[in-house]
Formats: structure tokens, sequence, C-alpha cells
């Protein structure tokens, strides 16, 4: 039971942290509009594709995670 009640704390938190980041994105410049991010509008349609910011997060959530682990 130990373990989980610890999953959950650090999960809650990384969920807490998540949440101030999607608050404070359009103040943070650059985020989601970085260089190889996909934008393709025609008409009245567009597509936006963010595939560096979501390289980056992963790059990002995998050293938290590794961070974690020791």
């Amino acid at each position: 039971m130990f373990s989980l009640g610890k999953f959950l704390i650090v999960s809650g938190i990384i969920l807490i942290a998540l949440g101030i980041i999607f608050i404070l994105a359009k103040n943070i410049p650059y985020f989601g509009h970085l260089p190889g991010d996909i934008l393709i509008r025609r008409g009245n349609f567009s597509f936006y594709f963010p595939l560096t910011t979501c390289i980056l997060l992963s790059i990002l959530a995998s050293f938290v995670f590794w961070l974690l682990r020791k």
C-alpha cells in the first residue's frame, strides 16, 4: 500500500504541475509554436500538429521520471 500511496502523490503533483503549465502556456513565448511544428491552412480548414513541442515535452517527462526512479 505504501508504493500505491507514493505513486498517487507523485501523480497528483505531476498533474498539478501540468495544469499550471497549461494555464501559463499563453505567457510562455514559442510554447507550441516552435520550428518543426506543423501548421497547414487552406481556406476554412486548418491543421496544427506540434511535433517539436511534443518531442521536447517527451524528453522533459522522460528526464523527470528518470529522476524519480533514482
